[in-house]
């Protein structure tokens, strides 16, 4: 139990003493109750808001229940002074023994600390990446690999059961396209001279496909139609993709558990069966769209369509699922495979671009609807990379296959920097990556800031183990107010993976570890000054050990929220 459950337990059995004499009535719903650091430090330790969020229901004054509240809350050993603020906050000071305990914890926890189980086992489907399988990953598809993977992990840490899915757009008219893309190849692979039109897609990583296919079928489909080859292409090409787009994955340590085809999607009857579904409950219904607003269309005319009621859940419109020619639009296809996924798990979320969000409404509307509410799902929006070099824009074209890659990007500048850089700010933020600034040894580098503290941290170590010396867990008494205050920063960690994990927001671990960072680089800064302050004391190995042992566990809690972003923490610098 880490310090802050520890004095939320705390608040909950003064409270209990409360009910017991008759100050509060006993069916009072506590959960809106929250125990955190105050904003200013100079407050104390921890604040809690509990007369504020129950007086009212009580029907008593919120500062006359405060006064009660800190009365009991005093009588804890390790409180060393309750002060109601306002209006009935109440601001709490710890005995430094407190703190020093948290320490310890975090010493016998290592791996686990910040480890929770508010998941409490429930299944959650993250379904990130999900690119059109036409090509190789470049950095439109970055962050937004790096958000979910590391919400994954977030979540598998925060006690979820988790599952890691790519949904294979291979449906759509873009595979065909790609079928076109590589039968170009192929009759190159032949001898053929070949000039790709415009609309095909013209990058070299088709030449490989083409050639194997050319290989494995000789000139069989040099001048066959279109028709005789083309699902044989599209298969073979989006196969040959896929493997592509894992290998570029998988350089950035990214894995998934589950990989879906929206063409088997489709030819299960999978969408057929979530339209005879919302049928069924009258959400959807065969009547026309209204004529488009803003221009004069000459040769329009009305349509009967099969449409999903989504204007009952805020939207403008009802929408359709089916186009004209019978085949599915993208709301329909994705209505059938959030029908799918959701039979076998508690939670979903799906991580999408930015250019998605005005179908983010209707689709939780239609999830809802399918799951009757059972299943909570959630969108998180990723805003595309402004890629740069030397301050100068990087253009990127998938068609004309001049983009970055992906696989160019980590083979620059490194797995771990593309992963921090890519949660140092919220997902649907918009965000540059200079491949300058992103390596630059300097405090402006969250990424750099973080492992430097680390390193330091590692160095330190080897260089007190040279001298004969190392942590010690008995001396820690002997700390004093700067050592606590970094110890408290320290214990931050586990309400910040929770809060995180509840939110579905990894970026948070990044800014926590730049201000843990930050903290520690401080702590360090003193010795500069004061030798007094140093680590390393050869006239005073008690003090050492006791200082090295916090140290050793500043690096832990480092190392388990860089673990959780995907990032290996550096040991040397």
């Amino acid at each position: 139990m880490t310090l802050f459950e520890k004095f939320a337990a705390h608040v909950d059995h003064a409270l209990d003493a409360l009910v017991a004499n008759g100050a509060l009535p006993a069916d009072l719903d506590r959960r809106n109750v929250t125990l955190e650091p105050p904003r200013d430090t100079s407050h104390g330790d921890l604040a809690t808001n509990a007369a504020m969020v129950l007086a009212k229901p009580a029907g008593t004054n919120p500062r006359a229940l405060a006064e009660s509240l800190a009365a009991e809350l005093a009588k804890l050993d390790v409180v060393s002074g309750v002060e109601v603020a306002g209006p009935g906050f109440l601001n709490l000071r710890l005995d430094p023994s407190a703190w020093i305990d948290e320490l310890r914890a975090i010493g016998q926890s290592g791996d686990n600390y910040g480890r929770s189980h508010i998941g409490d086992g429930k299944a959650v489907n993250v379904e990130y990446v999900s690119a059109n399988p036409t090509g190789p990953m470049h950095m439109g598809h970055c962050r937004g690999a790096v958000v979910g993977d590391a919400l994954a992990s977030l979540l598998e840490y925060s006690g979820f059961k988790v599952i890691r899915e790519y949904y294979i757009n291979d449906a759509g008219g873009q595979v065909d396209t790609l079928a076109r893309s590589v039968h170009l190849r192929y009759c190159e692979a032949l001898g053929r001279d070949i000039e790709i039109p415009d609309g095909l897609y013209p990058g070299d990583y088709l030449i490989p496909v083409g050639q194997r296919l050319a290989n494995e079928f000789g000139n069989q489909f040099l001048d066959a139609p279109e028709s005789e080859w083309l699902v044989l292409f599209r298969k073979a090409a989006v196969a040959d993709m896929m493997e592509m787009i894992k290998a570029d994955l998988a350089l950035l340590g990214i894995h998934h558990d589950l990989f879906s085809s929206e063409a088997e999607l489709h030819d299960a009857g999978k969408a057929d069966a979530a339209e005879a579904e919302l049928r069924a409950r009258g959400l959807i219904y065969d009547g026309e769209l209204e004529k488009p607003k803003g221009k004069e269309i000459e040769d329009w005319e009305p349509v009967t369509l099969p449409l999903f009621r989504s204007t009952q859940f805020g939207d403008d419109q009802d929408r359709p699922i089916k186009k004209s020619n019978g085949s599915w639009t993208y709301f329909g296809a994705d209505l059938a495979y959030h029908y799918q996924k959701s039979r076998n798990v508690d939670a979903m979320v799906d991580i999408w671009g930015a250019d998605h969000a005005g179908t983010v409404k209707r689709i939780k509307a239609a999830v809802n609807a399918l799951t009757e509410g059972k299943v909570q799902f959630d969108v998180k929006l990723v805003q595309m990379v402004r890629l740069l070099r030397g301050g100068e824009p990087v253009k990127m074209s998938k068609r004309s296959g001049s983009f970055v890659t992906l696989s160019e990007m980590v083979e620059e500048v490194g797995k771990d920097v593309v992963r921090f850089t890519m949660l140092t700010r919220k997902s649907d933020a918009q965000m540059d990556f200079d491949f300058a600034k992103v390596v630059e040894a300097s405090k402006d580098n969250p990424v750099f800031y973080v492992q430097y503290a680390h390193a330091r941290i590692q160095s330190t170590l080897r260089k007190a183990q040279a001298e004969g010396m190392g942590p010690d867990v008995a001396q820690l008494g002997l700390l004093g107010d700067e050592e606590v205050s970094l110890i408290r920063e320290a214990a931050n960690f586990p309400r910040i993976i929770e809060a995180a994990a509840k939110a579905s927001e990894p970026h948070r671990i990044a800014f926590y570890l730049s201000d843990l960072a930050a903290a520690f680089h401080s702590y360090w800064n003193l010795g500069n000054d004061q030798p007094d302050k140093r680590f390393i004391l050869a006239q005073n190995p008690a003090l050492t050990g006791a200082r090295l042992f916090m140290a050793a566990n500043i690096g832990q809690v480092i190392r388990n929220g860089l673990r959780l972003m995907g990032v290996e923490a550096a040991n040397s610098m």
